[in-house]
Protein backbone atom coordinates (compact mmCIF):
# COMPACT_ATOMS: atom_id res chain seq x y z
CA UNK A 1 0.00 0.00 0.00
CA UNK A 2 1.15 3.47 -0.73
CA UNK A 3 2.32 5.66 2.09
CA UNK A 4 -0.12 8.51 1.58
CA UNK A 5 1.64 10.68 4.16
CA UNK A 6 4.91 10.41 2.23
CA UNK A 7 3.19 11.10 -1.07
CA UNK A 8 1.47 14.13 0.41
CA UNK A 9 4.73 15.45 1.80
CA UNK A 10 6.50 15.00 -1.54
CA UNK A 11 3.65 16.73 -3.35
CA UNK A 12 3.77 19.62 -0.92
CA UNK A 13 7.54 19.88 -1.26
CA UNK A 14 7.24 19.81 -5.04
CA UNK A 15 4.61 22.50 -4.99
CA UNK A 16 6.73 24.64 -2.70
CA UNK A 17 9.74 24.23 -5.03
CA UNK A 18 7.70 25.21 -8.06
CA UNK A 19 6.37 28.22 -6.19
CA UNK A 20 9.89 29.22 -5.11
CA UNK A 21 11.18 28.95 -8.69
CA UNK A 22 8.26 30.98 -9.97
CA UNK A 23 8.79 33.60 -7.26
CA UNK A 24 12.52 33.80 -8.04
CA UNK A 25 11.83 34.21 -11.76
CA UNK A 26 9.22 36.85 -11.03
CA UNK A 27 11.54 38.80 -8.71
CA UNK A 28 14.40 38.55 -11.20
CA UNK A 29 12.16 39.75 -14.02
CA UNK A 30 10.89 42.56 -11.82
CA UNK A 31 14.44 43.63 -10.95
CA UNK A 32 15.42 43.55 -14.61
CA UNK A 33 12.39 45.65 -15.50
CA UNK A 34 13.24 48.10 -12.72
CA UNK A 35 16.82 48.44 -14.01
CA UNK A 36 15.57 49.00 -17.54
CA UNK A 37 13.11 51.62 -16.31
CA UNK A 38 15.86 53.28 -14.25
CA UNK A 39 18.19 53.40 -17.25
CA UNK A 40 15.41 54.82 -19.41
CA UNK A 41 14.64 57.47 -16.80
CA UNK A 42 18.34 58.35 -16.50
CA UNK A 43 18.69 58.55 -20.28
CA UNK A 44 15.66 60.83 -20.45
CA UNK A 45 17.10 62.98 -17.65
CA UNK A 46 20.47 63.26 -19.39
CA UNK A 47 18.74 64.10 -22.66
CA UNK A 48 16.74 66.82 -20.91
CA UNK A 49 19.86 68.21 -19.23
CA UNK A 50 21.72 68.20 -22.55
CA UNK A 51 18.93 70.33 -23.94
CA UNK A 52 19.58 72.88 -21.20
CA UNK A 53 23.39 72.83 -21.27
CA UNK A 54 25.12 76.20 -21.90
CA UNK A 55 28.65 76.67 -23.25
CA UNK A 56 30.29 80.07 -23.56
CA UNK A 57 33.07 80.98 -26.00
CA UNK A 58 34.38 84.25 -27.34
CA UNK A 59 32.13 86.08 -29.78
CA UNK A 60 33.15 86.68 -33.38
CA UNK A 61 35.04 89.76 -34.51
CA UNK A 62 32.14 90.66 -36.81
CA UNK A 63 29.60 90.54 -33.98
CA UNK A 64 28.07 93.91 -33.04
CA UNK A 65 29.44 96.27 -30.42
CA UNK A 66 27.70 96.02 -27.05
CA UNK A 67 27.35 98.58 -24.29
CA UNK A 68 27.08 97.96 -20.57
CA UNK A 69 26.82 100.08 -17.41
CA UNK A 70 28.64 99.64 -14.09
CA UNK A 71 27.41 100.68 -10.65
CA UNK A 72 29.21 104.05 -10.74
CA UNK A 73 27.22 105.01 -13.85
CA UNK A 74 30.31 104.22 -15.89
CA UNK A 75 29.54 102.89 -19.37
CA UNK A 76 31.85 100.78 -21.54
CA UNK A 77 31.48 99.46 -25.07
CA UNK A 78 32.81 96.06 -26.11
CA UNK A 79 33.37 95.05 -29.76
CA UNK A 80 32.83 91.54 -31.09
CA UNK A 81 35.56 89.17 -29.93
CA UNK A 82 36.86 91.87 -27.63
CA UNK A 83 37.25 92.78 -23.99
CA UNK A 84 37.56 95.91 -21.86
CA UNK A 85 40.24 96.31 -19.20
CA UNK A 86 39.90 99.86 -17.84
CA UNK A 87 41.94 100.69 -14.72
CA UNK A 88 41.16 103.91 -12.83
CA UNK A 89 42.34 105.15 -9.44
CA UNK A 90 39.27 103.79 -7.66
CA UNK A 91 38.18 100.80 -9.73
CA UNK A 92 39.11 98.40 -12.50
CA UNK A 93 36.28 97.85 -14.95
CA UNK A 94 36.31 94.64 -16.97
CA UNK A 95 33.99 93.26 -19.63
CA UNK A 96 34.09 90.70 -22.40
CA UNK A 97 31.91 89.85 -25.38
CA UNK A 98 30.84 86.19 -25.36
CA UNK A 99 28.69 83.82 -27.39
CA UNK A 100 26.64 80.90 -26.06
CA UNK A 101 27.15 77.95 -28.42
CA UNK A 102 25.37 75.53 -26.06
CA UNK A 103 21.74 74.45 -26.19
CA UNK A 104 20.57 76.10 -22.96
CA UNK A 105 20.43 79.50 -21.30
CA UNK A 106 23.69 80.46 -19.57
CA UNK A 107 23.45 82.14 -16.17
CA UNK A 108 26.74 83.61 -14.94
CA UNK A 109 27.58 83.09 -11.26
CA UNK A 110 31.09 84.42 -10.74
CA UNK A 111 34.52 85.15 -12.12
CA UNK A 112 38.25 84.97 -11.39
CA UNK A 113 41.07 87.03 -12.91
CA UNK A 114 44.74 86.08 -12.92
CA UNK A 115 47.67 88.07 -14.30
CA UNK A 116 49.57 86.10 -16.94
CA UNK A 117 48.73 83.01 -18.95
CA UNK A 118 47.31 79.89 -17.35
CA UNK A 119 49.80 77.25 -18.49
CA UNK A 120 48.44 74.32 -16.46
CA UNK A 121 45.15 72.57 -17.19
CA UNK A 122 43.52 73.73 -13.95
CA UNK A 123 41.36 76.49 -12.53
CA UNK A 124 41.20 78.45 -9.28
CA UNK A 125 39.17 76.95 -6.40
CA UNK A 126 35.50 77.93 -6.47
CA UNK A 127 35.86 79.80 -3.17
CA UNK A 128 38.29 82.21 -4.86
CA UNK A 129 35.74 83.26 -7.48
CA UNK A 130 34.04 86.63 -7.10
CA UNK A 131 30.25 86.36 -7.18
CA UNK A 132 28.38 88.41 -9.76
CA UNK A 133 26.54 91.36 -8.23
CA UNK A 134 23.66 90.55 -10.54
CA UNK A 135 22.85 87.54 -12.69
CA UNK A 136 23.92 87.83 -16.30
CA UNK A 137 22.02 85.80 -18.88
CA UNK A 138 23.21 84.71 -22.33
CA UNK A 139 20.62 83.01 -24.52
CA UNK A 140 21.49 79.91 -26.52
CA UNK A 141 22.87 80.78 -29.94
CA UNK A 142 23.19 84.46 -29.04
CA UNK A 143 25.89 86.88 -27.95
CA UNK A 144 26.08 88.54 -24.57
CA UNK A 145 28.36 90.34 -22.15
CA UNK A 146 30.26 89.49 -19.02
CA UNK A 147 31.21 92.26 -16.59
CA UNK A 148 33.20 92.47 -13.37
CA UNK A 149 35.06 95.08 -11.34
CA UNK A 150 37.79 95.35 -8.72
CA UNK A 151 37.09 98.17 -6.25
CA UNK A 152 39.79 97.91 -3.57
CA UNK A 153 42.83 99.96 -4.64
CA UNK A 154 44.71 98.89 -1.51
CA UNK A 155 44.50 95.18 -2.36
CA UNK A 156 47.52 93.45 -3.87
CA UNK A 157 45.30 91.89 -6.53
CA UNK A 158 44.08 95.32 -7.59
CA UNK A 159 47.64 96.67 -7.86
CA UNK A 160 48.91 93.67 -9.83
CA UNK A 161 45.98 93.78 -12.23
CA UNK A 162 46.26 97.56 -12.74
CA UNK A 163 49.98 97.20 -13.51
CA UNK A 164 49.30 94.38 -15.99
CA UNK A 165 46.64 96.43 -17.77
CA UNK A 166 48.95 99.44 -18.02
CA UNK A 167 51.70 97.25 -19.47
CA UNK A 168 49.39 95.38 -21.82
CA UNK A 169 50.30 92.03 -20.25
CA UNK A 170 48.31 88.83 -20.74
CA UNK A 171 45.41 88.16 -18.37
CA UNK A 172 43.50 84.94 -17.71
CA UNK A 173 39.79 85.41 -17.11
CA UNK A 174 37.68 82.51 -15.77
CA UNK A 175 33.87 82.63 -15.89
CA UNK A 176 31.68 80.40 -13.73
CA UNK A 177 28.17 79.79 -15.07
CA UNK A 178 25.44 77.17 -15.29
CA UNK A 179 21.95 76.47 -16.55
CA UNK A 180 18.85 78.39 -15.44
CA UNK A 181 18.26 75.93 -12.57
CA UNK A 182 21.74 76.48 -11.15
CA UNK A 183 23.15 73.13 -12.26
CA UNK A 184 25.52 71.90 -14.96
CA UNK A 185 28.09 74.46 -13.90
CA UNK A 186 31.04 75.15 -16.18
CA UNK A 187 34.19 77.23 -15.85
CA UNK A 188 35.44 78.68 -19.12
CA UNK A 189 38.90 80.24 -19.21
CA UNK A 190 39.58 83.11 -21.58
CA UNK A 191 42.99 84.38 -22.62
CA UNK A 192 42.70 88.18 -22.64
CA UNK A 193 45.46 89.76 -24.70
CA UNK A 194 46.26 93.27 -25.85
CA UNK A 195 46.98 93.92 -29.51
CA UNK A 196 46.36 96.58 -32.13
CA UNK A 197 45.19 99.09 -29.53
CA UNK A 198 42.50 96.85 -28.06
CA UNK A 199 41.93 93.83 -25.84
CA UNK A 200 40.83 90.50 -27.33
CA UNK A 201 39.29 87.59 -25.40
CA UNK A 202 39.69 84.01 -26.65
CA UNK A 203 38.16 80.95 -24.95
CA UNK A 204 40.89 78.38 -24.34
CA UNK A 205 39.55 75.78 -21.87
CA UNK A 206 36.33 74.47 -20.35
CA UNK A 207 35.99 72.67 -17.02
CA UNK A 208 32.93 70.78 -15.79
CA UNK A 209 32.09 71.48 -12.14
CA UNK A 210 29.08 69.20 -11.51
CA UNK A 211 29.97 66.22 -13.70
CA UNK A 212 33.11 64.33 -14.84
CA UNK A 213 35.56 65.96 -17.18
CA UNK A 214 35.25 64.95 -20.87
CA UNK A 215 39.01 64.50 -21.17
Amino acid sequence: MSDWATIASLATAGGTLVLAVATFASVRSSNRSARIAERAARTAELSLLAGERPLLVNSRLQDPVQKIEFLENNWVTVPGGGAVMDATDGAIYMAASVRNVGSGLAVMHGWHVMVGRQTERSHAPLEEFTAQIRDIYVASGDIGLWQGAERDPAADRFKALAAAIAAGDDITLSMLYGDFEGGQRVITQFAVRHGEQRWLAVAVRHFNVDRPEPR
